[in-house]
């Protein structure tokens, strides 16, 4: 198998578990230096330890995309130890569902802040170096629910159709500049934030899939792998929906 990320320095953002974790993997495997950056340090430091990835191809940072001022320290770090960012895959993201009636203002602001404004805070931080350089991939964490919406996901689905949002004017803004941005939307995926969902809403979800299964993480890693690469080099400003046919 060719290694289609050779020599490239890649930050997925949520790489400690699912989505995120498969796409790191995935990234190393084709031959990229691998940025992990999550909240959860233990199991950042489990992952990069234990997962099989090459001496040297692997960094970790506890991050939380949240926080502006830890996020621009980060990116600058990894620029002045890698010497440079080629790919973003803002991946980081939250759930707190309710119905409307039922919803929190805090989950409301918590879900927007990490999915929405964490996609901001990271792709700003690691903007001027791609500038400077005049080439870079930007990766975006949208949803089926960011195309479609969903019952008791309003924080969530805003989060999503805002995500498109930003990568359509992104791509725009940044295209011109040797800089790609695309969002991938997922469909149901097999992770831990699935667990806690009833095997009844479960069944239903599998059922409204052409497919009659829920995706796998590695699955839409090799999304975000063709995208990343230069296989994908015409391709800019795409909300690619990866969902069994979900939405059929």
């Amino acid at each position: 198998m060719t290694s289609v990320l050779r020599g490239k320095v890649a930050i997925v953002t949520g790489a400690a578990a699912g989505i995120g974790q498969a796409t790191a993997r995935r990234f190393a495997k084709e031959g990229a230096t691998v940025v992990l950056c999550d909240r959860a340090e233990s199991a950042l430091r489990q992952e990069a330890e234990f997962a099989g990835y090459p001496p040297g191809k692997v960094f970790t940072y506890v991050l939380d995309v949240t926080n502006r001022q830890q996020v621009e320290g980060t990116m600058q770090e990894v620029r002045e130890r890698l010497g440079r960012i080629d790919i973003l895959v803002n991946n980081a993201g939250i759930t707190q569902d309710a119905k409307l009636a039922r919803m929190t203002e805090e989950q409301f602001d918590q879900v927007i802040d990490v999915n929405l404004k964490g996609v901001f805070n990271c792709t700003q931080a690691v903007l001027n170096g791609m500038l400077e350089r005049a080439q870079g991939v930007i990766l975006n964490a949208s949803s089926v629910v960011g195309l479609y919406g969903n019952f008791g996901q309003t924080n969530y689905s805003a989060s999503k159709f805002g995500v498109i949002g930003m990568t359509k004017t992104w791509a725009r803004e940044l295209g011109p500049k040797g800089i790609r941005v695309n969002a991938v939307c997922p469909g149901f995926v097999a992770t831990e934030i699935l667990k806690t969902v009833p095997e009844s809403v479960l069944d239903g979800i599998r059922n409204a899939c052409w497919q009659r299964r829920l995706g796998n993480p590695e699955e839409i890693a090799s999304v975000y792998t063709f995208l990343a690469s230069d296989d994908a080099s015409f391709i800019n400003g795409v909300a690619l929906e990866v969902s069994g046919g979900l939405s059929l």
